[in-house]
């Protein structure tokens, strides 16, 4: 069963892998330099082939010229008739002085996790996925790292805006151990599960399913939908 997909991203952050991205100019193709929104064109063939449909901003969309209320106009809509929203990780999505209030993704994560009411109709809580993107030198170290010794993949959560890591770790009943005098959880522990890119984009379907369930089961979790 394909499923309607928002995708939450940092358009223009570069501090992500190359993908060899080429585009055509007055002298010819041209390489650029690759942007988070370039995964996300690979993302929509990913979907398309999947049967899944992509109900994100296109790249010819621009909103930068439209008020702040029409933006969270359309982008609301898109999110309302949507039930997953993938929010791409990446090193350079957050503008370090700017308030979390005044930035994007926050504000689409908040919105895709409320039940919302739009003419006579309601949407549910979105499943939400954290899809991790490489960073420039192709790794994923600034926010996944193993620890051999307790065999577990830690997650760097204080890197991440506030309602995301809010998120995870947030089951109501949480099956964990201690290890090196920290948290070790297993089993489904968090509304909102990180992949990283790779894996993703091998079994997409596979993390969506996932995410459906987690939503289809949100009152074993302790969601926070509000902004801080």
């Amino acid at each position: 069963m394909g499923r309607k997909i928002f995708v939450s991203y940092k358009y223009g952050d570069t501090y992500v892998e190359d993908l060899n991205v080429y585009e055509d100019t007055f002298w010819g193709k041209q390489k650029v330099q690759t942007k988070a929104r370039h995964y996300v064109d690979e993302l929509m063939n990913i979907l398309e082939d999947e049967d899944h449909i992509y109900k994100g901003e296109d790249d010819d969309e621009s909103l930068e010229s439209l008020a702040d209320s029409t933006i969270g106009s359309k982008l609301g809509d898109k999110i309302f008739d949507s039930s997953i929203t993938i929010v791409l990780i990446s090193k350079g999505m957050k503008e370090i002085f700017a308030s979390e209030k005044d930035q994007w993704i926050p504000w689409e994560v908040s919105y895709s996790l409320k039940q919302q009411d739009r003419q006579g109709k309601k949407s549910k809580t979105n499943g939400v996925i954290a899809v991790v993107l490489p960073d420039e030198l192709g790794s994923y170290e600034y926010y996944i790292t193993r620890d051999s010794e307790c065999n577990c993949r830690n997650l760097n959560t204080p890197f991440l805006f506030q309602i995301l890591r809010d998120n995870m770790f947030n089951i109501k009943e949480p099956n964990r151990k201690v290890c090196n005098n920290s948290w070790v959880y297993s089993g489904d522990c968090s509304y909102i599960q990180s992949v990283k890119w790779v894996d993703f984009v091998n079994k997409p379907t596979f993390y969506i399913d996932k995410a459906i369930e987690l939503r289809d089961k949100k009152e074993n979790y302790n969601l926070i939908k509000n902004i801080k």
